[in-house]
């Protein structure tokens, strides 16, 4: 599914307040969710990334940015998730072999880099991740949830879309009214580039509450601007994002293809960006995420993974300093609390 174009539009539009009823609903409910007391809290740090609004704001680029910042410190971080998009149920330890199909997307990258569990149970899944031996939790996604005690939680917002129109699902993007999502947060990151997020960043200024700046920088510059004319795809939240990186590495993007966010290509799908790569001479290029879920397939999506290739990006935090002090307080909290 995509998200309503109204959403991301300023104003509430007549759409938003028809559904308005619905949203006092959903945000009395999630509100009383998020206050409940937590069911464990784990013996090691937690630190959550995740964010205010619904669909993608960067956070498992910014949760990979966390683990190898805590890495650099001598830390063994581990990857919470809940395997959004995969048909597994229970506790999961992610394999490299498993596919997206069971686990999720996401989690395979994460997995690629730490030892990541999944679960929609997040005290049962931090169990089983420290049975791994990690000393740093890393959660992507899970803010709004109570069931895990959270020692520092990071709220990534996209700088470009920041809230949206501000209203609570249905009438806008937002999980929970806003105050009480802030309330829980220690710290925004704001990704990218945009002014959308300002009010927000002054709202969370006046809460207490600092903000940090990040870029998604992508990798091997020089060699997008040769190779040919690209036909660009993408099944995420934004595939803006995607595209505007891919400009920003000089890239020559012909054709550009946008698919909803967690995208499972169909035989159909796949066939028909062959061909039209075929047909105009053009690289077919996508994101990890999107290439992650092509993986193990035969027929055609099994030729789609073998020719895409990948832009693969990193994000960068502006203060990097600040984030390490961040992570080696909240880890002495622990050793304290004991």
């Amino acid at each position: 599914m995509k998200a309503p174009a109204f959403w991301w539009r300023s104003g509430a539009s007549p759409a938003a307040l028809a559904l308005w009823p619905l949203s006092r609903l959903w945000g009395a409910r999630s509100t009383r969710r998020m206050s409940r007391e937590p069911r464990f809290r784990p013996p090691v740090p937690v630190v959550c990334v995740g964010n205010f609004v619904l669909g993608g704001a960067g956070k498992t680029p910014t949760a990979l940015a966390i683990a190898r910042l805590a890495r650099g410190r001598g830390m063994k971080p581990g990857f919470l998730a809940s395997g959004y998009g995969g048909k597994a149920s229970g506790v999961l330890l992610v394999r490299p072999g498993d596919g997206a199909s069971l686990v999720g997307d996401e989690p395979l990258l994460l997995a690629a880099a730490a030892p990541t569990v999944i679960g929609r149970d997040r005290a049962a899944a931090a169990k089983r991740l420290i049975e791994e031996g990690v000393d740093l939790i890393v959660m992507d996604d899970g803010f709004q949830n109570p069931l895990l005690a959270k020692d520092l939680s990071l709220a990534v917002v996209d700088a470009a879309v920041g809230i949206g129109n501000g209203m609570v699902f249905p009438s806008g993007p937002l999980r929970a009214p806003l105050g009480p999502q802030l309330a829980r947060a220690d710290a925004l990151v704001v990704v990218g580039d945009g002014d959308a997020a300002e009010p927000l960043i002054r709202a969370a200024a006046r809460a207490g509450r600092q903000t940090q700046r990040a870029r998604l920088k992508p990798a091997r510059m020089r060699e997008w601007q040769v190779g040919g004319p690209i036909l660009a795809f993408a099944g995420i939240a934004r595939p803006e994002k995607f595209f505007a990186s891919l400009e920003e590495v000089k890239a020559a993007v012909s054709v550009r293809k946008s698919f909803p966010d967690h995208h499972y290509y169909s035989e159909a799908e796949a066939e028909a960006l062959l061909a039209e790569a075929e047909a105009g001479g053009l690289r077919l290029v996508t994101t990890e995420k999107d290439r992650v879920r092509l993986a193990g397939s035969g027929g055609a999506r099994g030729r789609l993974h073998e020719r895409a290739e990948v832009l693969e990006v990193t994000l960068e935090f502006e203060n990097q300093t600040a984030i390490i002090e961040m992570i080696a307080e909240t880890a002495y909290r622990v050793a304290v609390r004991g």
